[in-house]
C-alpha cells in the first residue's frame, strides 16, 4: 500500500516511511491511494475475532513494509486484558432502547486515545529499531492526546517525546497526569495560548524541512495517519458487537475537535463497514457543525475560542478536517492545496460548492452541538434513568447521538474519557466526585515538571535544540 499526500506531493511513501515523518513535504495529511473494500465474506470472517487479531487483520491491509508475523506480535502485544482491564478491550455497554456506549477509556489514561497511542508507542519503537535510528515527537494536546502519548512512550528507546499543552486550559486531573510524569525523555511544554495555538507551532516546526529533518521530529497527533488508522479498528468492533449479522446497520456517535476520531469513522464506512450515519457532535467551540450544516468551514482566533467544561474540544482549526475534504472533493490534491493552503489563510475560511457540499450527506454525516448546560442536563439525567456516570465529552455526544435517532438502527456513542478526569463538573452535574481509579489516587498531589513558553514556534524550536536526544 503506497500513500499519497492530500495537498498533491508526486511521492508516494509506504507505511513506515509516514509513520516517522508524520506531515508530508508539502503541508498535506497522508491518506492510503485507495481505501481497501471489505466484502460480506471478510466481514462474517472477521465478526469473532478477538480484538486484537481484529486489529492485526484491518492494520495488515494498510501496512505491506512490516513483515506480517511482526505486525501480529505487535497488534497481540498491545490489545491485551492487562493493559485495558478487560478481554473485550471496547466493551459495549446498553444504555436505552437502541442506544449502547463502547467504552474506550479503560487504558492507563483513562481515554479513548489510549486506544491507538499504545500501538503507536510499539510501532515507533520496533521501526527505530529496524533502523537504529531515533526520534523526536513533537505533539499538541487539549487534554488527552498529550498523556496518552507519554504513557505509550515513557522509557521507550530512541524516543524523546515534546508535548506542546495550552497553559491552564486542561482539567486539573489532565495536568497532573502530564505534568507528573518524570521520565528523561518526556517534555511537557506549555503555552500561553491555546489547543490551536499549540497545533499551530506543531504544524509550522514540521513544514520547516531542514530543521524537521536535522532533528528528525515526528507526530503523534491524528495527523499521523499511523494513529487514525489504529482508531479504525474499534469502529469494527462496536458494529460486530451491536448487531447480529451483516445486513444490520449502526450509526456511531463521535464527541469530536480535531476531527480524528469520527474521520476514522469515516475511513471505515469507506471501507464499507454498513454505518448508517456518523454523527459529529461538538461543544461550543462549533466550526464543525457549522460545516455540516452550511458547507462553510471558519476557524475562529484564539479570543473567540471558548474555555468550556469538554476541554478536549475547545479546539476550532481541525487539521484532520483537511483529510475529509479531500475525500470530499473527489481527492482532487490541487483543489485541497488551494482550500487549505491559500484561501484558509488568506481569507480565514472557505465554502465548499453547492455539489461538494451534497456529498457530505453521502458520506453519512450529520452534526449537532452541546453547551455546557446541556451536558450537565446529559450528565444528571443518564445517572438518575440508568445509573451510568459519563464524562463531559461523552455527554456531548450523547446529546446530539439522541436527536439523531432512528428506529431499527442501533447508536453507538464513542465514550471519550473517565468522569474522573472531570470531577468538577461531574460535582457540579450530580453533587458529588467520581470515583477515582486506584491506580492513579493521588496523581494530582505528585510533584510537576513542566516549561511555560510563549505561543512562539522558535521558542519551542530552541528548546527541543536544547533537549532533543
Amino acid at each position: 500500500m503506497k500513500y499519497l499526500s492530500t495537498r498533491g506531493d508526486a511521492a508516494r511513501p509506504g507505511f513506515a516511511d509516514i509513520l516517522l515523518e508524520g506531515l508530508a513535504p508539502d503541508g498535506g495529511l497522508y491518506l492510503p491511494e485507495r481505501y481497501p473494500r471489505i466484502d460480506a465474506a471478510t466481514l462474517a470472517r472477521w465478526r469473532p475475532l478477538a480484538y486484537a487479531e481484529l486489529a492485526f487483520e484491518i492494520l495488515a491491509l494498510f501496512v505491506d513494509d512490516i513483515p506480517a508475523a511482526d505486525l501480529r506480535r505487535l497488534a497481540h502485544a498491545t490489545y491485551t486484558e492487562a493493559v485495558f482491564g478487560t478481554p473485550e478491550i471496547t466493551p459495549l455497554k446498553p444504555l436505552e432502547e437502541g442506544v449502547y456506549i463502547q467504552a474506550l477509556s479503560n487504558g492507563p489514561t483513562l481515554a479513548f486515545k489510549d486506544m491507538a497511542m499504545q500501538l503507536l508507542g510499539a510501532l515507533f519503537e520496533y521501526e527505530l529499531g529496524r533502523r537504529g535510528e531515533h526520534l523526536n515527537i513533537l505533539g499538541a494536546t487539549s487534554g488527552d492526546t498529550g498523556s496518552a502519548a507519554e504513557y505509550a512512550m515513557r522509557g521507550k528507546r530512541g524516543l524523546h517525546v515534546f508535548m506542546l499543552s495550552p497553559h491552564g486550559r486542561m482539567s486539573p486531573f489532565q495536568q497532573a497526569q502530564m505534568y507528573s510524569l518524570a521520565d528523561a525523555n518526556i517534555h511537557n511544554l506549555a503555552i500561553e495560548g491555546v489547543f490551536d495555538d499549540c497545533q499551530d507551532i506543531v504544524k509550522a516546526v514540521s513544514n520547516d524541512l531542514e530543521f524537521k529533518r536535522r532533528w528528525k521530529i515526528g507526530s503523534v497527533n491524528s495527523i499521523n495517519w499511523a494513529r487514525l488508522l489504529a482508531q479504525v479498528v474499534y469502529y469494527f468492533a462496536g458494529y460486530f458487537r451491536a448487531t447480529a449479522s451483516n445486513a444490520e446497520r449502526v450509526s456511531f456517535a463521535v464527541p469530536s475537535g480535531n476531527f480524528g476520531n469520527i474521520c476514522a469513522g469515516h475511513v471505515a464506512r469507506s471501507m464499507g463497514l454498513p454505518i448508517h450515519r456518523l454523527v459529529l457532535a461538538t461543544n461550543e467551540n462549533d466550526v464543525l457543525d457549522e460545516f455540516f450544516r452550511t458547507g462553510t468551514y471558519r476557524p475562529r482566533s484564539t479570543a473567540q475560542t471558548h474555555e468550556t467544561s469538554s476541554p478536549s474540544m475547545d479546539i476550532s482549526k481541525a487539521s484532520n478536517f483537511e483529510r475529509f475534504v479531500f475525500d470530499l472533493v473527489g481527492r482532487d490534491g490541487a483543489r485541497t492545496k488551494a482550500l487549505f493552503g491559500q484561501t484558509l489563510a488568506r481569507a480565514g475560511g472557505f465554502t465548499v460548492t453547492r455539489e461538494e457540499f451534497a456529498r457530505a450527506a453521502a458520506f453519512g454525516f450529520v452534526s449537532g452541538r452541546s453547551t455546557h448546560a446541556d451536558r450537565l442536563a446529559t450528565i444528571r439525567s443518564t445517572w438518575q434513568r440508568h445509573g451510568t456516570l459519563v464524562d463531559t465529552h461523552t455527554a456531548d455526544g450523547l446529546k446530539v447521538a439522541r436527536e439523531h435517532r432512528e428506529a431499527g438502527v442501533p447508536m453507538i456513542v464513542l465514550e471519550t474519557a473517565q468522569p474522573a478526569k472531570f470531577a468538577a463538573t461531574i460535582r457540579e452535574a450530580i453533587g458529588r466526585e467520581p470515583e477515582v481509579p486506584a491506580a492513579l489516587a493521588g496523581l494530582e498531589r505528585l510533584p510537576r515538571r513542566c516549561a511555560v513558553l510563549p505561543a512562539d514556534a522558535r521558542e519551542v524550536k530552541r528548546y527541543i535544540e536544547a533537549h532533543a536526544a
